[in-house]
């Protein structure tokens, strides 16, 4: 029997040993990316970079609140885990009558994560465009269907106009708007002198911050984004963007972390 020396075994089953990682998103999604990281050898430090604040308009998101408790809504639309915060500050509750569409894994999870229940997720594109695309099969062409869709301030209302025009009775309501949150000196610091090896981009606002707050970031320190949309979004503002994720979650940003570094590595 071959055995396997000590040292490779080591770098077979954390492939991140070493590694200090920047985690920019807190919150439940936070900390099992940074438990993920951790299994894999890395250090990560999380770092919130971005959080929700109150709407303009409070009274709409909690009459909205109040009528999907009442059971008013069919279906439950939620296209970002920082959606789900809010939910989860409202002690929003979901009844067993109403179904709930996440826009993708990510969002599923910090849904579940949440003890809320996901009824369909897209299988192929996570995106409001991919749910969009999917919704009709998903539903067995029900119509009209009474669709809650929650959303951000500064995000383009595709999928509650695409359902809209299908023909769904559709509420479109703001649950936050995104505000940036200032991070420690010392991470700012540690950044700019290299002592992280790579940084995690979630989404076009945490990127935003990141470039803002930590740019320009070193050479040596990866920047890896969550998927293509968000390495548009960090590209558009000047961020660097290292590697991309294949797809819109957690588990497919690390293991492309992983790719790299072991790249990185054997360069």
């Amino acid at each position: 029997m071959t055995s396997i020396p000590a040292g490779k075994a080591e770098k077979a089953d954390k492939p991140l040993a070493g590694w200090r990682v920047l985690v920019p998103r807190g919150g439940p999604w936070g900390d099992r990316v940074a438990a993920n990281l951790r299994s894999r050898g890395a250090s990560p430090k999380v770092a919130p970079m971005i959080n929700f604040a109150p709407t303009d308009d409070a009274a709409a998101l909690e009459g909205a609140l109040q009528r999907l408790a009442a059971g008013e809504f069919d279906w439950l639309t939620v296209t970002s885990a920082t959606t789900v915060d809010v939910l989860f500050s409202h002690q929003a509750v979901v009844p067993p009558t109403t179904k709930v569409a996440a826009v993708g894994e990510t969002t599923a999870a910090a849904l579940i994560a949440a003890g809320y229940q996901v009824a369909l997720v897209p299988a192929e594109d996570n995106s409001a465009r991919g749910l969009l695309e999917e919704w009709t099969a998903a539903t067995d062409g029900a119509i009209p269907l009474r669709v809650l869709a929650l959303r951000s301030a500064i995000a383009k209302p595709l999928l509650s106009v695409g359902l809209a025009r299908i023909g769904h009775h559709v509420e479109a309501v703001v649950a936050y708007r995104t505000v940036g949150v200032p991070v420690e000196e010392s991470i700012v610091a540690e950044v700019a002198e290299g002592r992280f090896q790579a940084v995690l981009v979630t989404s076009g606002s945490v990127a935003e911050q990141v470039q803002n707050q930590l740019g320009p970031i070193p050479e040596s320190t990866l920047v890896v984004c969550i998927g293509p949309q968000t390495a548009k979004d960090a590209g558009a503002i000047g961020l660097r963007v290292d590697a991309v994720a294949d797809e819109r979650t957690a588990e497919s940003l690390i293991e492309v972390l992983v790719r790299a570094a072991e790249a990185k590595r054997s360069a």
